[in-house]
């Protein structure tokens, strides 16, 4: 028997009935032989882990462009917490840690430079539209590993596909994931807000903070603890009624006072003309691709898809200086 053989036994011994067992994935587009030490997740997690496209999540935005500090959250950052948010709820439950995990550590990864700013930009310009959800499926299909993808389980791509708040995860896993992406979010979003100035303690509404706690740690215990408690035993991934409401609400706080706030977001006019004269350069001079995206238009895919991939996986710096060396005259070389 091997150690993966003796993993899986042990998730059928030890996991919740509700749990998604490796043993029973759904599979893989593509046969592969098993490995002998990790079961599917595992290897699923360790996949996106060790991506191109996740080593880039450490320079996109997250919601502050181009912060002055080295302690507000990158996408990659975010990612991080999330992960750690749904592993704790995941081990609670008795589900299973590593599908958590890797729908967790994949959710992002088809995130553009500068964030949501970017992410409609492209969505503007693009005849296909644009959602980053939908593109990190691409990314783990198709874009990783020169057009090979990362070929990874259903239920992971599944989860990754429906961590948005209208998505329907077909596995609680994929649940966790996707209340723990709130939890996330919303947490580090007012840190970050508070350390840049724009909100103040005292500005959340004391009916969220009465129900959630007056700091971060006192919030993500209370989420968490909800979670736990109110899932335990049950073939669903819930909140109470109070929690949810008030998780709800702070998240529109978050919008009215931070998302959409004009000091946060004053660069973000500049974002969109950056990204779309770059998708409009691009569909003009296709040819100055990377190999890899040549490829794929070689390959059938539709140049205006592809010209959206290219630019989806910049990192904000990349996408500036890309710009730069296009629209930005350059000093005549002296001898």
């Amino acid at each position: 028997m091997t150690i993966r053989e003796m993993a899986e036994q042990r998730e059928v011994a030890y996991f919740s009935p509700y749990a998604s067992l490796s043993s029973k994935s759904r599979g893989r587009d593509r046969e592969e032989p098993p490995c002998d030490i990790r079961p599917v997740y595992q290897r699923d997690r360790d996949r996106i882990l060790h991506s191109k496209a996740f080593r880039r999540l450490k320079h996109k935005t997250q919601v502050f462009l181009l912060p002055q500090g080295d302690h507000y959250r990158t996408r990659l950052t975010h990612t991080l917490e999330v992960a750690q948010t749904a592993r704790t709820i995941a081990r609670a439950l008795r589900m299973n840690e590593d599908l958590a995990e890797a729908i967790a550590l994949g959710h992002d990864l088809g995130h553009t430079p500068f964030g949501h700013a970017g992410e409609q930009a492209l969505n503007e310009i693009c005849p296909f539209g644009f959602a980053h959800f939908e593109q990190s499926v691409r990314v783990v299909e198709l874009l990783e590993k020169n057009g090979k993808g990362l070929n990874l389980t259903w239920e992971v791509r599944d989860g990754i596909r429906n961590h948005r708040t209208s998505g329907h995860p077909s596995t609680l896993e994929g649940k966790i994931v996707r209340l723990s992406d709130k939890i996330a979010y919303i947490n580090h979003d007012i840190d970050d807000a508070l350390r840049a100035g724009i909100l103040k303690e005292a500005d959340v509404p004391a009916e969220y903070r009465e129900v959630l706690g007056d700091t971060i740690r006192e919030r993500l215990n209370a989420l968490i603890h909800d979670i736990v408690i109110h899932s335990q035993g049950k073939d669903d991934i819930v909140m109470s009624p109070e929690m949810e409401k008030a998780m709800r609400g702070m998240r529109n706080f978050l919008f009215e006072n931070v998302y959409h706030n004009p000091l946060a977001k004053r660069e973000e006019k500049k974002v969109r003309h950056l990204l779309q004269e770059l998708y409009q350069y691009y569909i003009e001079h296709p040819l100055e691709l990377s190999e890899e995206y040549l490829n794929l238009m070689d390959e059938g895919q539709e140049k205006e898809r592809v010209v959206c991939d290219y630019i989806a996986g910049m990192t904000d710096q990349y996408a500036m200086q890309a710009f730069a060396d296009l629209y930005i005259p350059k000093a005549w070389p002296v001898k």
